[in-house]
């Protein structure tokens, strides 16, 4: 059983794992969205909010927990002093995850993962099943009567 064993292990070793999530929040930090599969950018959300969370106190304490997270110092700089400022006042939920849809290679879920307050907003995907309804209230069915009048 899996009781309180929180995480995804995604098919992969720990130590893969661990430098999976520290690359992909490196690269969410300095680029402010990255596009991912649904199950990491749900991964790394937990470890965005805590990077941001230790931004924000702004202690060198702090600083030297996200450098030993993170091991990239421009994306350590930037989350001190750009995204600190950004969500000074904000209380926490500083991600957002908008899925895409699927893709073509392999029909895995994808999704973006982006800090909020970006100035661009992006579209969620559109239900497949709505196109399709969409598509079929549009033309007439196959088969059907011409009403007599």
């Amino acid at each position: 059983m899996r009781h309180l064993k929180a995480g995804r292990k995604l098919g992969r070793s720990s130590a893969h794992r661990n430098s999976l999530y520290r690359n992909l929040v490196a690269e969410l930090l300095s680029h402010d969205r990255i596009k991912t599969t649904d199950e990491k950018a749900k991964e790394i959300r937990r470890f965005a909010d805590r990077m941001v969370t230790l931004g924000k106190t702004g202690t060198l304490a702090a600083r030297r927990r996200a450098v030993a997270f993170v091991r990239d110092q421009k994306a350590v700089q930037r989350l001190f002093s750009d995204i600190a400022e950004r969500f000074k006042d904000r209380p926490g939920g500083y991600t957002r995850i908008v899925k895409l849809g699927v893709r073509a290679g392999d029909a895995a879920s994808m999704s973006l993962i982006e800090l909020t307050g970006t100035s661009e907003s992006v579209e969620p995907a559109k239900k497949r099943r709505s196109q399709k309804r969409a598509k079929a209230e549009g033309a007439p069915r196959k088969g059907a009567r011409a009403a007599a009048g």
